[in-house]
C-alpha cells in the first residue's frame, strides 16, 4: 500500500474565465471543486492508476468535513485527522483563451500541540501497512518546520520508503534528514540549494547538490520533462534527462503531483529508474489536459509512454565548469 500524507489539506476550486485581467469584473463560464492539497492530488492520480493508496492528513471545520465528502465521492481511500480550526481553500483561475493560470492559496489552519502529535500518531499507525509514504505540501501553522524530517526518520525505522515534495525550510530540513526521494520543481530546487538555474547543466548541477545535501535520490521537474539523479550510494548511481513535447495545456496545475504519482506508481511495481521516469513524465504530461489537480486518464498515459525520451548521462555531466 501507498500512504500519501497531506498535512494541510484544502478543497481546490478552480475557475474558468476568459479575458481574465486583474482589477476587472468577470464571470466564470465553468468551475469545479476537489479535495485538494499535494498529497490528495497524487492519491488520486495513483487511485486513477489503480494502484492501492490511502490519503491521510488534517481535515478541520466544515470545510475539513467537505474535503472527507469529496474524497468519499471520488472512492479515494482515506484516514484524516479531524482538528478544530478551518481547513483551507485553494482557488485557481483559468483564462482558457491562452492557458494561463492564476493561483490563490490560503494559509490554512492552526494545529494545537495535541492535534499535531496525534496526526504523528496516525501516520506512524498507518505507515506499518505501506511500503512507501509521500510527504507532501505545505505545513500548517502551529506545525515545526522539522515536523517532515522527523517522520522521515521514524519511517525509516518502520523500513518504509520515504518520497518528499514540500517547499522551503520543511524541505531544507527533511532533505537532510535522507529520504528516498526529494522531487522538487524549479522554483523550488533553487530555493533549496540557493542558487537560480540559468541552463539544463545548472539544473543537472542542482540535482547533484539535492543529493550532497542528503537525499538518497532527487528529480527537477519542469514544463518539458525532468533531470534526475537516481540510484542511492550503489554503484548503479546515474543522471538523467527526461523530454517529453509539452501538450496545450487546459490546466497545468497539479502537473507536479501527477508525476510524481506516476514516479511512485513505478517504484511501488519494482520498475527500473528509467522506466519510473518515463511513467512519471507521461502523467505529468498527460494531466495538463484535464481540470483538477491529480486527474489524468491511464489509457493516455499508456499511448504517451513511447514518446518519452529518457537519455542516460555520465557522470561527469554533474561537474562545475
Amino acid at each position: 500500500m501507498i500512504l500519501t500524507v497531506t498535512v494541510n489539506a484544502a478543497i481546490d476550486r478552480t475557475l474558468a474565465v476568459p479575458n481574465f485581467h486583474v482589477g476587472r469584473r468577470h464571470r466564470a463560464v465553468e468551475q469545479t471543486a476537489i479535495a485538494g492539497g499535494k498529497g490528495v492530488n497524487v492519491a488520486r492520480a495513483l487511485k486513477a492508476l489503480g494502484r492501492p493508496v490511502l490519503a491521510t492528513g488534517t481535515a478541520g471545520g466544515g470545510t475539513g468535513g467537505r474535503i472527507i465528502e469529496l474524497l468519499e465521492d471520488e472512492g479515494i481511500p482515506n484516514d484524516f485527522v479531524r482538528i478544530q480550526d478551518e481547513s483551507r481553500m485553494s482557488t485557481a483561475v483559468i483564462d482558457p483563451t491562452d492557458g494561463v493560470t492564476t493561483e490563490i492559496n490560503e494559509r490554512g489552519p492552526a494545529l494545537s500541540n495535541a492535534e499535531r502529535d496525534r496526526v504523528v500518531e496516525r501516520i506512524l499507525y498507518l505507515a506499518q501497512g505501506a511500503q512507501i509514504v509521500a510527504l507532501c505540501g505545505s505545513l500548517p501553522r502551529g506545525v515545526p518546520t522539522e515536523l517532515y524530517g522527523d517522520l522521515i526518520e521514524e519511517l525509516r525505522r518502520l523500513g518504509v520508503t520515504t518520497v518528499l515534495d514540500t517547499e522551503g525550510e520543511p524541505l531544507r530540513i527533511a532533505t537532510r534528514a535522507c529520504p528516498y526521494l526529494v522531487s522538487p520543481n524549479v522554483i523550488e530546487a533553487e530555493e533549496l540549494v540557493g542558487h537560480e538555474f540559468a541552463d539544463d547543466e545548472d539544473r543537472l548541477n542542482g540535482v547533484r547538490e539535492i543529493v550532497a545535501i542528503g537525499a538518497r535520490n532527487a528529480v527537477i521537474t519542469y514544463e518539458s520533462g525532468c533531470v534526475a539523479l537516481l540510484g542511492g550510494d550503489s554503484a548503479e548511481r546515474a543522471a538523467y534527462r527526461v523530454t517529453v513535447d509539452p501538450r496545450e495545456p487546459l490546466s497545468a496545475v497539479g502537473a507536479g503531483d501527477a508525476f510524481l504519482a506516476g514516479y511512485v506508481a513505478g517504484l511501488y511495481e519494482g520498475r527500473s529508474a528509467e522506466d519510473c521516469l518515463r511513467f512519471a513524465a507521461a502523467c505529468g504530461a498527460e494531466s495538463v489536459r484535464h481540470v483538477g489537480a491529480g486527474v489524468i486518464d491511464p489509457r493516455e498515459v499508456e499511448r504517451l509512454v513511447p514518446e518519452v525520451t529518457v537519455e542516460r548521462l555520465a557522470e561527469p555531466a554533474f561537474l562545475s565548469p
